[in-house]
């Protein structure tokens, strides 16, 4: 059983329900039951969270669940599945959420591509350090953005040889993309707590990788 010590500090429940019906859609719901139970979860085995914004999913949980996901289906695998997953929390809930569903108005559509980029990704952090204990912020650091979780729930007391938040990678993924209407860019995390790291960074290229088909 994959247990990881309660940390007190909390995701929202609302955040916690999107998260387990992007894995169910992912993974099956047979496959999201034997990581809850592996994640010594089973209290959430179909009893999900509610729909609301009390703090009360423990980083630990979140944690655990990635811990699990890791330990059934290896590294390469764990990291394909949460990309989508991630990409999917975005898509199917985290897009209309407060101020981020702000950025499909008119008015930012016709925002030039780096600044929409900014916007969007400070959007993304005050969402996360206003409704959880998930502090984050957004530094520019020349021909990249840094954001930076001071405080990551993805893996919160594991540890890991290289960098494994790969669902905060899928969430931001699937935000620039939804913001710059198709484009696709460079996300790769730099530090990690897992391994060792003060804190978990990831950079953002400004310049796409992609262009809209």
């Amino acid at each position: 059983m994959y247990r990881i010590p309660h940390s007190g500090l909390y995701y929202p429940n609302k955040f916690a329900l999107l998260s387990l019906m992007a894995f169910e859609e992912i993974v099956g719901k047979q496959g999201l039951h034997a990581i809850l139970n592996l994640a010594g979860l089973s209290q959430f085995v179909n009893n999900y969270p509610p729909d609301n914004l009390t703090r009360e999913f423990d980083f630990a949980h979140f944690s655990a669940i990635h811990g699990a996901l890791t330990y059934m289906y290896g590294e390469q695998g764990a990291r394909g599945l949460s990309l989508r997953i991630g990409q999917t929390i975005f898509n199917d809930g985290l897009r209309n959420f407060g101020i981020l569903a702000g950025v499909s108005d008119l008015s930012f559509k016709i925002l030039p591509l780096k600044t929409k980029l900014k916007i969007s990704l400070l959007a993304m952090a005050k969402v996360f350090s206003t409704t959880s204990d998930q502090f984050s912020t957004v530094h520019d650091s020349g021909d990249h953005y840094i954001y930076t979780m001071h405080k990551c729930p993805v893996c919160w007391g594991r540890t890991s040889e290289k960098p494994c938040c790969y669902i905060a990678i899928g969430l931001l993924q699937g935000a620039l993309k939804w913001v710059s209407q198709g484009y696709e860019f460079k996300v790769v995390q730099t530090t990690c707590h897992a391994t060792g790291d003060n804190n978990c960074q990831i950079a953002i290229y400004k310049d796409p990788i992609s262009i809209p088909k």
